[in-house]
């Protein structure tokens, strides 16, 4: 009764609002899940972990998983039980429902001028049964002034459930985190993920979303650029087929001068597959000399696949330089022909004229293991697709 009493009071979005016009949850509201059950033996899942070395932070069925765990260096404190005061995101209904079921997470600090190399944190989920499960994790993540970190994020699973992770950055003066994250849930499964980022000065996020599972996913960022000369460039690519549901959603808060912003979304979309894209930058009135750009493109495999790109612009200052644009198309069959004159087969030709139009999107990972694992996860897709 204290679930069905939680969601009846914050609810889950309904396509009233203009932030979920083209997404819709009421797939999610039928499946009525449940918490997820604690797994005992988490080593049989070792299988499900992404191949990267070095330490990782492994949760499954929203519950730290020691045994399969790698720990970070002694300069990181890795803590758990994060919780953050819900009122921030009274506004969010999926962030509100996260307080209030969330189970376990991390908090991640990294010290002033520390170097932390890469961590991966990653999120399984198990449904054993017939039963859809529900996880609910929160993590903090605050590198110090002048610190760095490259971080992975995995998430895939087995059965029916829905996963509703918020995360929420910190990044003091001149720190710079690389964002990598890799969306793998099931077909059956249901991903809505929350992200916060709040910058300071000379801060630099640099981040990329591949999205490839999931009968319904989301992924919404919202980022503050407080500090002069901030950075953030969200970068992110879905692929999906069949009945899959993307949506990418981002809102930049350009709060102080001199700050730029990038997005870069693809879409490749096959069978009756449907993505989403909604950008909005925000340039408040002293945030003079704001640089912010974005750009969707999407390529249709399927005359029934469909995309709905949302781009927006609020602007209050007046020294400002903010573009966006959208490209939808197909693949050009010129291309093709050529590929196919050259003795190259069919599907092959099409995988190497999908994988030039994603190039821009994922050129920005410089983390070399974790672009292997990207490219893994493309040709895997492309196989089943």
């Amino acid at each position: 009764m204290e679930r069905r009493a939680a969601f009846a009071q914050s609810g889950l979005p309904s396509r009233k609002l203009e932030s979920w016009r083209y997404t819709d949850l009421r797939p999610l509201a039928a499946l009525d899940p449940i918490a997820a059950p604690a797994i005992v033996d988490t080593t049989a899942l070792a299988a499900d972990l992404p191949a990267l070395s070095g330490p990782r932070l492994v949760f499954v069925n929203g519950r730290r998983a020691p045994a399969l765990s790698v720990a970070p260096p002694s300069d990181i404190i890795a803590a758990g039980g994060f919780v953050a005061d819900p009122a921030r995101f009274a506004a969010l209904p999926l962030a509100v429902l996260n307080a209030q079921f969330a189970q376990e997470g991390a908090e991640i600090v990294v010290p002033d001028r520390f170097d932390a190399g890469r961590l991966t944190l990653v999120h399984l989920t198990q449904a054993e049964d017939t039963t859809p499960v529900f996880t609910h994790l929160r993590h903090r993540i605050a590198l110090g002034a002048g610190a760095t970190l490259t971080l992975v994020e995995y998430a895939a699973g087995h059965g029916v459930y829905w996963h509703n992770p918020v995360i929420e950055i910190t990044l003091a003066p001149g720190a710079r985190l690389r964002h990598i994250r890799i969306q793998a849930e099931t077909q059956e499964s249901f991903h809505t993920a929350t992200l916060f980022v709040d910058l300071l000065a000379g801060a630099r996020y640099e981040a990329f979303t591949l999205g490839l599972g999931a009968r319904l996913a989301r992924s919404e960022t919202h980022a503050r650029l407080g500090g002069t000369g901030a950075h953030a460039a969200l970068s992110g690519a879905q692929l999906l087929r069949g009945n899959q549901h993307g949506d990418i959603t981002s809102v930049v808060a350009h709060d102080a001068p001199g700050c730029t912003s990038r997005q870069t979304v693809k879409n490749v979309l096959a069978g009756r597959a449907r993505g989403v894209f909604q950008g909005r930058i925000e340039v408040a009135r002293a945030a003079q000399k704001t640089d912010g750009y974005q750009m969707s493109q999407a390529l249709l495999l399927s005359p029934e696949a469909e995309i709905d790109c949302k781009p927006e612009l609020e602007i209050f200052a007046d020294d400002v330089k903010c573009s966006h644009g959208a490209t939808i198309g197909a693949l050009d069959p010129e291309q093709l022909f050529y590929l196919r004159a050259r003795g190259i087969p069919e599907a092959a030709a099409r995988a190497m004229l999908v994988r030039a139009f994603l190039d821009e999107a994922i050129e920005g990972v410089a983390d070399g293991a974790a672009r292997a694992l990207l490219e893994s996860a493309i040709g895997g897709w492309w196989e089943g697709a």
